[in-house]
């Protein structure tokens, strides 16, 4: 029995990019075809309004990344947070992936703000900083992709942080066996993230854009973590 899953997208690809890589529920569903776990992906595009009907059900909803700031007051923003509420508090699993990280954090009590580290760009590595079941295949550490200047700074209450770094302290989290968020891009793939530091590369300054192109040497653990996402939903914790 496949999974269900609903990716939430919340941007639209700048035009140049469009042709290439379609949009960030593309990417996630590229990106899920690679882990072992059977799934099945419906795409809305909230940002457009677009949402699930009443009667469908999942068994876990992703929140994609956007150019968009998560403590922003876009009436798209509001709809969503009053959508994701809703369902945190009918029990359903949510995901987040960098917009989604930071929202899913300021929606249940934490904070989420424009960082005064600047801009994460590249290759980033993370320390694991807790252990779960669905955690697997095991890593010692975390590499991601990043292209963030928000961050979650501050957890919700009930939050484990699972992956920190000196530069993004809170760069995952899980909430029980409800939530689960990744600062970093599981989804991006390697050229992407050089069209992005391209576009970016005057606002980005020299030293960040260059320091970025050269980590695009390294590989990283995208389809780990799609693999800990989806063993995230399947997993049913024991009874006490």
């Amino acid at each position: 029995m496949s999974l269900r899953i609903c990716i939430l997208e919340t941007d639209i690809l700048r035009p140049e990019l469009v042709d290439q890589y379609q949009g960030y529920g593309q990417m996630f569903q590229r990106l899920f075809s690679q882990q072992p776990i059977a799934a099945e992906f419906t795409v809305y595009n909230v940002m457009q309004g677009d949402y699930p009907s009443d009667e469908l059900t999942f068994d876990a909803y992703l929140v994609t990344g956007s150019k968009a700031d998560s403590f922003g007051t876009d009436p798209w923003i509001q709809t969503l947070k009053q959508y994701l509420l809703t369902r945190y508090e009918r029990g359903d699993k949510l995901l987040g992936v960098c917009f989604g990280h930071q929202l899913l954090a300021l929606l249940l009590g934490g904070k989420s703000e424009r960082a005064t580290q600047g801009w994460g760009v590249g290759i980033h590595n993370y320390k694991l900083a807790a252990k779960a079941p669905w955690m697997s295949p095991v890593r010692e550490e975390l590499t991601l992709l990043i292209s963030h200047q928000d961050q979650v700074t501050a957890l919700p209450e009930n939050a484990t942080v699972i992956a920190s770094s000196d530069f993004c302290p809170f760069a995952a989290y899980h909430i029980n066996d409800q939530v689960l968020c990744f600062q970093g891009h599981p989804e991006f793939i390697h050229d992407y993230s050089r069209a992005l530091l391209d576009l970016r590369q005057e606002a980005l300054g020299e030293q960040v854009y260059s320091k970025g192109v050269a980590s695009l040497e390294h590989q990283h653990h995208g389809t780990t973590v799609a693999e800990w996402m989806m063993r995230f939903v399947a997993h049913k914790p024991t009874a006490a």
